[in-house]
């Protein structure tokens, strides 16, 4: 059996990543309304501040995961692993980890800059695969 490349093992760990997200907003969105509200089908979904923050960051990387996810495989089917396109592998990973704890803590462009540094790195590796 062939080892996964580095490429193929950051797209797993963001994988990863978002299929844990949304446990500590769940978790909260419960202890702030209790079991039988949050394990019902509220209208309306009280959560502290954080957990909301929490919960758009999830969506985000819901929504930005597949250009990373196509671009990865598309990767290992052409056989390109190159130094640009696993540090753009790395890169997009450790960005969409800074950005929940960046848009939890509310400090002004943080999320911004880690959301733009994971949107460069997938770019970059898109046309690092397009061209090659």
């Amino acid at each position: 059996m062939r080892a996964l490349s580095v490429e193929l093992r950051y797209l797993i760990y963001v994988t990863v990543l978002m299929g844990l997200m949304w446990v500590p907003y769940i978790v909260a969105h419960i202890a702030t309304v209790g079991p039988v509200l949050g394990l019902g089908f509220p209208d309306k979904q009280d959560m502290p501040g954080w957990a909301a923050r929490l919960k758009r960051a999830h969506y985000n990387l819901v929504e930005n995961l597949p250009l990373f996810a196509v671009v990865a495989i598309v990767g290992e089917f052409r056989g390109i692993h190159t130094a640009t396109t696993a540090a753009c592998a790395m890169v997009f990973f450790w960005a969409r980890v800074a950005h929940p704890i960046a848009m939890m803590s509310s400090v002004w462009g943080a999320r911004t800059a880690t959301f733009t540094a994971g949107w460069i790195a997938a770019v970059v590796y898109l046309v690092t695969v397009l061209v090659a």
